[in-house]
């Protein structure tokens, strides 16, 4: 094996552990799997699996295939599942990587594999995770930083042990490779610098894997923070509306009690359907249809108070969109504020039309009343004041769920109505 040889193999190296490191990140099984916090058996030999079916055939290949001697990364591989699995696993995945060199008469392969798996285990029982997981394959840091910190106060550097524990592991397996000729594989050279070079190349390899994967789990872990941030924003603005829309029922329970004690009786009853619907642990989304039968029992308390003369509801909606996904309790702050701030003022009442469509992959609702507008309002003092906490509530949930995906527009002309139009995509963006 020519030094020549030796270093176009240890360059290969890095971009083959660097591909399989970036493949097999790319797989949503093996990331669940791979940050999982706890494993059962069966889970961790479906990860194991992922490892050892591509790399033991990559051991395979080097033994079959003239000079690619870059396929053959199960030294790095085996101390790999030691530090991020665990000593026993790592054991059991050296040996089966070592199976087919023990085939082809490499019989040291399977004690030394072996071997190196728990001693990569047993050192992660002496360290803590996230100095694994910040490993650098950049040496000169690592030595940097030793230097540094026995001048500044005597403490082990474990990041530096480690690189010392893998590049002195490799220098056993060279040692090996010369004493036992063709009984286990390794870049032996006749070059003392050449055999440095393949000492230091061993903990550079398993730094490159570990940087793409810290890469991938700082990611997820940022987008983790982002599901939950969200997920707390949304109870936040959820737990906002209920409140506020129960204050104002009660309200027009209490002024009915004297006048109209049968009326106010009925709207109790409704208010307890209404409260009991509302106590249940609902998901996000809904089918329309159930937020639908959720705004009727809101509306027989506002067509109680009113009267049926001066509270008049109207139903335009596609039977298709009935089964589609949308925010609960998207339509009954958007319905109180078209009755309390556009009919309510109006001697005569008027009309609410709830409407439905589809449009391409898109649903259309709009919320229609013939009120007396908004007035010389902008639309932009929406969000601030004027239509209150309810359709504000709505709206920032919309740019919660669906960010630019979603549309909310209010078109009002005074004396005429006002018309409030949702665009929503027809499925839901589960990854909220």
């Amino acid at each position: 094996m020519t030094d020549k040889l030796i270093l176009i193999t240890m360059l290969v190296k890095l971009g083959v552990v660097a591909s399989v490191a970036s493949i097999l990140a790319r797989s949503t099984s093996f990331r669940r799997l791979f940050f999982a916090e706890q494993r059962r058996r069966r889970q961790t030999l479906a990860l194991l699996a992922f490892f050892l079916i591509p790399l033991t055939l990559g051991v395979w290949i080097r033994l079959v295939v003239p000079n690619f001697l870059a396929a053959d990364i199960s030294f790095e591989t085996t101390v790999l599942l030691g530090l991020l699995i665990g000593p026993g696993w790592a054991m059991l995945g050296g040996i089966v990587l070592s199976l087919p060199a023990v085939l082809h008469h490499e019989f040291l392969t399977l004690p030394f594999n072996a071997s190196l798996g728990l001693l990569a285990g047993f050192f992660t029982r002496f360290v803590d995770k996230e100095e694994v997981w910040s490993f650098t394959p950049f040496i000169d840091l690592s030595l940097y930083r030793w230097v540094r910190r026995i001048f500044r106060r005597r403490r082990v550097d474990h990041q530096f042990l480690m690189l010392f524990v893998i590049a002195a592991a490799e220098a056993c397996r060279l040692w090996l490779a010369r004493e036992f000729p063709h009984s286990l594989f390794s870049l032996v050279s006749d070059s003392l610098w050449v055999e440095v070079l393949v000492c230091l190349s061993a903990p550079i390899t398993v730094g490159v894997a570990l940087k793409v994967w810290n890469a991938l789990r700082t990611e997820m872990t940022l987008e983790e923070q982002k599901r939950l941030l969200l997920e707390a924003r949304l109870d936040a603005l959820q737990r906002q509306i209920n409140p506020h829309f129960l204050f104002n029922t009660l309200n027009s329970i209490a002024s009915l009690v004297r006048s109209k004690p049968e009326m106010a009786r009925v709207m109790t009853v409704k208010l307890a359907n209404i409260l009991r619907a509302l106590l249940k642990d609902h998901d996000t989304y809904v089918p329309l249809r159930d937020e639908l039968q959720f705004t009727d029992d809101y509306l027989d308390i506002e067509v109680v108070r009113f009267g049926p003369d001066k509270l008049r509801i109207a139903r335009e909606i596609d039977p298709k969109t009935l089964d589609i996904l949308v925010p609960s309790i998207l339509l009954q702050p958007l319905i109180e504020n078209s009755i309390k701030h556009g009919l309510e003022p109006r001697i005569h009442g008027g009309t609410v039309t709830i409407r439905s469509r589809i449009d391409g992959d898109q649903v259309l609702i709009e919320v229609i009343d013939d009120g007396v507008g908004m007035g010389t309002r902008p639309v932009s003092a929406l969000k601030r004041s004027g239509a209150g906490i309810g359709i504000k509530n709505v709206r920032e949930r919309l740019e919660v769920l669906y960010g630019d995906l979603a549309s909310f527009d209010v078109v009002s002309n005074p004396g005429r109505g006002t018309v409030i139009t949702i665009t929503l995509p027809a499925s839901a963006p589960f990854s909220h």
